[in-house]
């Protein structure tokens, strides 16, 4: 990829993989236009960022707030949806809030950020989607309703588009991270195998994105092998080993 002068818009950079993705970006002469809730965070960020970029506010959840980010943004090369929110949670536990903010965020906000850059990326037969799904997403877990589903339906989304895309000037990309050393791990109370810092889990990013020809890429590799041979196991193999804490 040639990227001087390129212009992304990342969606989600107000902290973690994000902003790390961001300053990389920036690095290597791209334009960044960085979108969160967080102004704050996102004017930090933006005076951090070692070339040309701008922030933009956005709520993800309100889909009017998402195509005036749109309008403001302006004709972009590629997005990047990074945004996402995560609470540990047994079925036994099930609290519908957070359940549905999940689904809105990690999921409904990826669709509307895409809907509205699609029409424009499609009629111009040009443009770069990359979208952030999980390791979790190839299989159920315990312990993670709401969040491993919103991710699944992040990778079938994906899987759409490429389907529908792939022989045309549109790049879709989906990236599949394990665990990232984030507020949102903090949040567990387990064992988290092969984390990875923000900028470690940036770089593998960008070297995906960095090659449009490639479409999946499942990170850290090890790991992700761990998660993608459990789509062979029968029901009562897989469900016996990735089982509830006690």
């Amino acid at each position: 990829m040639d990227w001087q002068g390129k212009r992304y818009w990342i969606v989600g950079a107000s902290e973690g993989l994000g902003r790390a993705l961001a300053l990389k970006l920036s690095r290597v002469g791209v334009e960044v236009i960085v979108s969160a809730r967080s102004e704050d965070r996102l004017k930090s960020l933006v005076d951090e960022l070692p070339g040309k970029g701008r922030y933009v506010t956005v709520d993800v959840s309100d889909l009017d707030s998402v195509e005036k980010a749109r309008a403001e943004v302006g004709e972009i090369d590629g997005v990047v949806y990074l945004a996402g929110v995560y609470w540990p949670m047994l079925s036994s536990a099930w609290d519908n809030g957070q359940a549905e903010a999940m689904a809105n965020i990690n999921y409904l906000g990826a669709s509307r950020v895409i809907g509205s850059v699609m029409k424009d990326f499609t009629s111009r037969d040009r443009g770069h989607i990359v979208v952030t799904s999980s390791l979790t997403a190839f299989r159920g877990l315990p312990g993670t309703i709401g969040y491993t589903a919103s991710k699944a339906a992040i990778m079938s989304l994906a899987e759409c588009m490429y389907a529908d895309l792939r022989k045309t000037g549109v790049h879709v990309q989906v990236v599949n991270p394990g665990f990232i050393k984030t507020q949102l791990t903090a949040k567990n109370d387990f064992d988290m195998p092969f984390i990875m810092e923000p900028e470690e889990a940036a770089t593998a990013v960008f070297d995906h994105m960095n090659d449009p020809t490639r479409f999946k890429k499942s990170f850290p590799t090890l790991f992700s092998w761990v998660f993608r041979l459990s789509q062979f196991l029968p029901d009562w193999a897989y469900y016996g080993i990735f089982r509830p804490k006690t």
